[in-house]
């Protein structure tokens, strides 16, 4: 079971209200979709960085980036087991928006600020090779 999102935290991103409802106060559910979100994003993560370190912190230690598409990702979760017809588009948006930011940050096109990061070695050892070269020039004679 994952501690790193709070049940205060979502109070942020969605009222209350409408969480219960979705839920109907079985919150067995949030914790699962919290697993899941940790889980997904950890597999974006783990390559660059201390994966148990960021998802152990509490309170303000944590990352407020990381904390936000926690939450988006988990809250898209837990709405996609409520009706489709009603599903908001605000959810589907913001877990579009935090799966390309894991795809960058996983392909080192970004960085994650005040994030620990893993050892230089381990690092290395995670990282795929890459070989890159100019574009093909096309000369017409």
């Amino acid at each position: 079971m994952s501690e790193f999102i709070n049940p205060d935290d979502y109070d942020a991103s969605i009222h209350r209200e409408i969480l219960d409802s979705i839920i109907r106060e079985d919150e067995s559910i949030v914790e699962i979709c919290e697993d899941q979100a940790v889980a997904q994003m950890r597999s974006y993560l783990s390559a660059r960085y201390d994966c148990d370190r960021i998802f152990s912190a509490k309170g303000k230690e944590r990352n407020a980036l990381i904390l936000m598409f926690a939450k988006d990702i988990t809250l898209y979760h837990v709405c996609s087991i409520h009706n489709p017809q009603k599903f908001s588009p605000i959810r589907k948006e913001r877990y579009d928006r935090a799966m390309e930011w894991l795809k960058a940050v996983s392909k080192v096109e970004i960085s994650i600020a005040d994030a620990p990061l893993l050892d230089e070695e381990t690092a290395r050892n995670n990282l795929p090779t890459q070989i890159r070269s100019n574009p093909k020039r096309v000369t017409h004679y």
